[in-house]
């Protein structure tokens, strides 16, 4: 039997959308805009199953209950994908390029801006898992045998022990309600990237601003110091 570890104590952690099975499975299942039996896919076999709607704090939470249970070494994309956030595109485009300046590269979702996550966090998801793709599946009898064609190569857990990330509810543009992310409409989510996108011009503005004032700042301080030293010289020369 493969080596098996703890997962984080409580796990899993973060609340949302899914269904809990066993701990000790090698299997996340995350049915992205689809929702299926998830309770029935953890009986299969799943340690984890539910849907993922949003490319950024619902990708963030999967992602925080995955790294906190090491023995999870597969995650199943199955489903639907979700018009607009693309978050099965996301998912796989973060595991594979992972993320720069807080956004997934390589996304091509409304709004793929990651905020809770670290660098630490995000190399760990791409350490610990292989992304298995089976999206636009929705066939149970299909994803319980790949399921148990997963576990069936299970590598046993992960060496490092399970991470905890703090996932705040109110991160990522999602607005929330009951305590699950509910996506945007397409429209708020255009808006809401745009915003991104101006917020993070703005700020690259204000650094180009403080350093343009450093650097004048400089300049003049330059200027005096050099007619300090002329001046002193002159006097120099004058009293010799």
């Amino acid at each position: 039997m493969a080596d098996k570890k703890s997962p984080a104590s409580g796990w899993p952690l973060i609340k949302g959308d899914f269904h809990s099975g066993d701990a000790n499975s090698p299997v996340a299942v995350v049915t992205m805009g689809s929702h299926l039996d998830e309770q029935g896919i953890c009986d299969a076999g799943a340690a984890l199953c539910g849907s993922c709607k949003t490319e950024n704090l619902g990708l963030e939470k999967v992602i925080a209950n995955v790294i906190a249970n090491p023995n999870i070494r597969f995650v199943l994309f199955v489903g639907t994908e979700v018009k607009g956030h693309l978050s099965g595109q996301t998912f796989a485009a973060l595991h594979k390029n992972g993320v720069k300046e807080g956004r997934v590269v390589g996304a091509e979702g409304a709004i793929p801006f990651i905020e809770n996550l670290t660098d630490v966090n995000i190399k760990r998801f791409q350490e610990q898992v292989e992304i298995v793709n089976i999206m636009e599946s929705e066939d149970l009898g299909a994803i319980k045998a790949k399921i148990n064609e997963l576990k069936a190569k299970d590598p046993g857990a992960f060496a490092a022990d399970a991470m905890v990330v703090e996932v705040k509810e109110a991160a990522g543009g999602a607005e929330e309600a009951g305590g699950e992310a509910r996506p945007l409409s397409g429209e708020m989510a255009l808006i809401t990237a745009r915003m991104k996108v101006i917020e993070k011009m703005v700020t690259d503005i204000g650094y180009r601003d403080k350093f343009a004032a450093g650097v004048y700042a400089g300049k003049i301080e330059g200027l005096m110091i050099g007619l300090i030293v002329s001046f002193a010289l002159v006097g120099l020369l004058m009293l010799g």
